[in-house]
């Protein structure tokens, strides 16, 4: 078998409300969704929900080769990209192209992929995370009651700016999530997505911590800043959880060594190569690892084959657009399927139609406020902080 080419696509995922974090938000909940489908002579498709930047250079690398030598290729397409760096979107990139190639081999076999990692339980423990600074009190609860009614118990809020905006959303989470457990104490969890100084964070989750208990704080600080993560975890009583935004086993050295992550992350854009090295190495120091992203399908079968995988983020409860994926969520858990390979069918007629409609303005959570870090007070005075000042919009969006 071998690898004759590639094709790249775009599509959606369409919220039905804002979406975001203390950086920015989505006001209208669609966000790209970028699509990469690896092509071989045997007539088997593989595919890779990730960024294609540099997508024809990286290619290169594999292009000829046969898929199924997956982590031999995974390596050879960083060493094809380590002059220019293959840090950040090109990271993803690579991720991108290795998920597909381990679709690839294991439809090659007839098994899904977490039969062939070595997975032996197809349920995979998870939280629900609904990208919510936007939300008003309403929606929250309203959010939250659906994840809840699939079982999940334990939440992920976005905040981070405001410490009685965050104690109040926190505990109408946990009302909802109690309710629906009768009575069990659901887990918490506030990310803070790098809008926070040291002192800023431990004070802001010593605050909280008076009231709630935190099961732990995603990215305080600075993702690289391994004194400052090691700062805030011996300042709390709550774990630190970070990773999903380090790229390669390099810059996780330096945290682990500091002490600065309790909770090891890694995001789904990154691939399965990269999680399975990030986890033995979290494994090394008894550490648990948790995957990031929008149902981040291909670590999900990828965890159920590793011995130190905590719990994994559910954000959407529905695919992008024209994605289809052999999976369920149900008494808390992904559910994983018995199609061959990852499980994803695609559509890309529909796919045509959502790219269409997915151009952002230059505003969003992707972008790094000006202030992040460095203001005296989190969120300015005035009744409806903007997204220029690195706050929030409160604004309703229309459905799209």
């Amino acid at each position: 078998m071998r690898i004759t080419g590639y094709r790249t696509l775009t599509t959606a995922q369409r919220w039905g409300r804002s979406v975001g974090d203390a950086n920015g938000v989505y006001s209208d909940g669609v966000v790209p969704v970028p699509v990469v489908i690896v092509e071989t002579d045997e007539g088997i498709t593989g595919v890779g929900l990730g960024p294609h930047v540099e997508a024809e250079a990286i290619f290169a690398a594999i292009d000829g080769q046969d898929p199924r030598a997956v982590t031999a290729l995974y390596d050879r397409m960083l060493r094809h990209t380590f002059k220019a760096g293959h840090a950040g979107v090109v990271f993803g990139t690579i991720g991108a192209f290795d998920t597909a190639l381990w679709d690839i081999k294991a439809q090659a076999v007839g098994e899904p992929l977490w039969r062939l990692l070595g997975g032996n339980d197809r349920m995979v423990h998870a939280y629900a995370s609904g990208l919510d600074i936007g939300l008003t009190d309403d929606e929250l609860v309203a959010t939250y009651q659906v994840y809840a009614e699939r079982g999940l118990r334990a939440a992920k809020l976005k905040g981070g700016l405001d410490i009685e905006r965050d104690r109040h959303r926190l505990s109408l989470v946990r009302e909802v999530l109690t309710e629906a457990a009768h009575g069990t104490r659901p887990g918490l969890m506030l990310d803070a997505n790098e809008s926070w100084s040291r002192k800023q964070a431990v004070r802001h989750v010593g605050e909280l911590e008076r009231t709630l208990d935190l099961t732990w704080i995603e990215e305080p600080v600075r993702r690289w800043d391994a004194d400052g993560l090691a700062a805030v975890s011996r300042g709390v009583r709550t774990a630190v959880a970070t990773g999903e935004n380090l790229t390669g086993l390099e810059q996780f050295r330096p945290l682990i060594a500091a002490g600065g992550v309790d909770i090891v992350q890694t995001a789904a854009v990154w691939g399965v190569t990269h999680f399975l090295r990030v986890a033995a190495l979290a494994h090394a120091y008894d550490l648990p690892v948790s995957p990031i992203g929008n149902t981040p399908v291909a670590l999900l079968h990828a965890a159920t084959s590793v011995p130190n995988h905590l719990v994994s983020e559910l954000q959407g409860l529905q695919p992008p657009i024209g994605v289809a994926m052999d999976l369920h969520v149900e008494d808390g858990a992904f559910v994983l399927g018995d199609t061959p390979g990852l499980g994803i069918r695609i559509d890309e007629t529909v796919m045509t139609v959502a790219r269409q409609r997915t151009a952002h303005a230059s505003a969003g959570p992707h972008i790094r406020p000006e202030q992040a870090g460095r203001r005296l007070l989190a969120v300015p005075p005035g009744p409806c902080p903007s997204t220029a000042e690195g706050t929030f919009d409160t604004m309703r969006m229309e459905d799209r």
